[in-house]
């Protein structure tokens, strides 16, 4: 591959509630070429086939075990030489991620736990989150250029979040949870939305249902790409799609040369 491809990821929160809201219409309009779906709430045979016009020559589904929760979903114009669902580190069979690999690019793309439910919770998040690392870094030994998308249910820095201290002790906003961001960072890989916008603020993309929080723009930023370093002269462009409805998150995404 060497063309400019766009890449677009949402957690939809239930793919048959956005189907019956025609919420991803819009993609018949749109220059997706791989689309990275989480929180499909959904087993394969509950897709609804009326998403979109867009023909996807891949469609990969990665369903939890517990049905209506969790899920990922990955559509793609380009067929994928190997894809898992890498159970090292989805243990507990959620659905978490879809790893596609096209040629040397691995694309993940990652519905990553929550941590608020409880202590327990948290440490299962952390635990994913290194194993996760892990991971990456040893495809990256092998040769490998990674390219990371999803929910990653913590805002990184204050920027990324309307009311950073009346969430300090949150989970999605706790010390440890940002600490795993730096650590990536340090890794050698791109927060792109960052790279590209700098320290923009105001741009979020997720809020809460509740306080008329999206019209009041009250939102956290907890959806990212996230590239491996080799990759940046290749960014083309980042974004978040606010103006993009049907879930409490909106899509966001990326153009890259590959």
């Amino acid at each position: 591959m060497n063309d400019t491809i766009e890449i677009i990821s949402w957690n939809v929160n239930g793919i048959r509630a956005v189907a019956n809201k025609e919420a991803l219409k819009w993609i018949d309009e749109s220059d997706c070429d791989i689309l990275c779906l989480q929180e499909i709430k959904a087993q394969k045979e509950q897709i609804p086939d009326n998403l979109f016009e867009k023909e996807f020559h891949e469609v990969i589904i990665n369903p939890a075990q517990k049905k209506g929760y969790s899920g990922t979903a990955t559509f793609s114009t380009i067929k994928s030489d190997y894809h898992t669902n890498c159970p090292e580190i989805d243990t507990t069979n959620e659905g978490r991620i879809i790893e596609t690999h096209y040629g040397d690019i691995v694309l993940f793309n990652v519905y990553f736990p929550n941590g608020q439910r409880d202590e327990e919770r948290l440490a299962y998040k952390m635990k994913f989150y290194d194993d996760f690392l892990a991971h990456c870094q040893a495809l990256r030994e092998d040769g490998k250029s990674i390219i990371i998308c999803g929910d990653v249910n913590t805002a990184h820095r204050e920027i990324d979040l309307k009311n950073p201290k009346a969430n300090s002790q949150r989970s999605g906003f706790l010390p440890i949870e940002r600490a795993w961001i730096d650590k990536l960072l340090e890794e050698g890989y791109i927060d792109t939305f960052r790279y590209v916008h700098g320290d923009e603020t105001d741009r979020y993309s997720w809020w809460s249902y509740r306080a008329n929080a999206r019209v009041k723009n009250v939102g956290w930023r907890i959806d990212y790409f996230f590239i491996s370093e080799d990759l940046a002269e290749n960014l083309e462009d980042a974004f978040i799609l606010e103006h993009i409805e049907g879930s409490d998150h909106c899509p966001v995404g990326i153009r890259i040369s590959l």
